[in-house]
């Protein structure tokens, strides 16, 4: 049978407000796809299977709490709701093949609301990867150069860089997710900051967890999101780093 309307519009809500493309893909797919009864998750999707293992990967990454968890944002369990894994895949958010604008090109605003406070801890304790070892499908393109966050803080990003923009704010980036070599690296030029440095232990950078930009403001920029950049979920978080935002989330 058909996904119930009630369970279709939900997984739209939640797709739209990372990645519109897989929205819009969800809704010319669920019309061909085909559901098991609940408790039994005999789902099949009209998908090929390489994008199929592609999504799939995706949805487990994103799963623990916010889309099958018991108390997750879809409330209940994928068997409760009849959708197997491959179902799930389908209806994953896609980011390990979007493609990278150049520099300094304006990012599209991304619909839907910003991930909340509780959502981010929820993916951060789904997190199955180590700190600074997060794999390519795990990250998704700001839209500025070849730099990326997980997929939450990546989609409010391009929604404060839009809203900047109109504003006649400029945002650059100079730095998002950093490898866990790449953070011994700069630990070693820029000293530890526990020691007067300006660089986190290797494996406890936010840097390393994809949530966290190095920015380059100049005064206006600067001023510009201390006065809105917790509107899209970006807080200052260390002191004599004016240039370092954490995606931490919209307050609900």
């Amino acid at each position: 049978m058909q996904i119930p309307p009630v369970i279709e519009t939900r997984i739209q809500s939640i797709l739209a407000r990372f990645d519109p493309e897989a929205s819009a893909d969800f809704r010319s797919t669920s019309a061909s796809s085909t559901v098991g009864e609940p408790g039994v998750g005999s789902a099949t999707a009209a998908v090929d299977s390489t994008s199929t293992a592609q999504a799939f990967a995706g949805a487990m990454d994103l799963a623990g709490g916010l889309l099958t968890g018991s108390g997750g944002i879809l409330g209940g369990t994928s068997s409760g709701l009849g959708l197997s894994g491959s179902t799930l895949g389908a209806l994953s958010i896609r980011s390990a093949n979007a493609s990278t604008p150049a520099a300094g090109t304006a990012a599209a605003t991304d619909a839907g609301p910003i991930a909340t406070t509780e959502e981010v801890k929820a993916i951060q304790a789904a997190q199955t990867y180590s700190n600074g070892r997060l794999p390519d499908d795990a990250l998704t393109s700001i839209g500025v150069g070849s730099h990326r966050l997980r997929a939450p803080a990546a989609s409010a990003f391009k929604q404060m860089r839009t809203a900047a923009s109109a504003d006649g704010v400029t945002i650059g980036v100079t730095d998002s997710y950093r490898s866990y070599d790449a953070q011994v690296d700069v630990a070693r030029r820029k000293g530890l900051y526990s020691q007067g440095g300006l660089a986190a232990k290797p494996g406890t950078s936010k840097h390393g967890w994809g949530l966290a930009l190095d920015l380059d403001l100049d005064g206006k920029a600067l001023s510009w999101m201390r006065a809105n950049g917790a509107r899209f979920g970006f807080v200052a978080d260390t002191p004599r780093e004016s240039w370092h935002w954490v995606f931490d989330g919209v307050k609900a």
